[in-house]
């Protein structure tokens, strides 16, 4: 039986790489077995950091939060403590959302929440 080396699948397989390490310096876009390295670092540096931009995103909200509630004279656990008590089920996304954009209404919630765990 004579041997068959698949020639089609092989060139599509080196492309698709090569493709993925465009951009890259020198051999690293070039040579299909350094292409082959550097873009599957690339690939986990990719899922590293879709995962950690999740992180850094409440990481900001979480501070824009603190921010707001700082200048309405209340700390931001003693906030989200009242936010649960009052039974408002938003999230952080959201209230730093309010905070950032809509300060009047976030001075609203402030002063619903003090009135509930009962400071000034």
């Amino acid at each position: 039986m004579p041997r068959t080396k698949n020639a089609p699948a092989s060139r599509k397989r080196r492309k698709k790489v090569l493709k993925r390490a465009k951009g890259y310096r020198q051999g690293r876009s070039k040579l299909f077995k350094r292409a082959k390295e550097f873009s599957e670092k690339g690939l986990t540096y990719a899922f590293m950091h879709r995962r950690k931009k999740k992180r850094d995103f409440r990481r900001l909200w979480i501070n824009r939060i603190s921010a707001a509630c700082k200048m309405n004279g209340i700390s931001y656990s003693k906030f989200i403590a009242g936010i649960k008590k009052i039974g408002l089920n938003l999230n952080r996304k959201t209230l730093a959302e309010i905070a950032f954009n809509h300060p009047e209404r976030f001075t609203e919630l402030v002063c619903e929440v003090k009135k509930k765990i009962g400071i000034g």
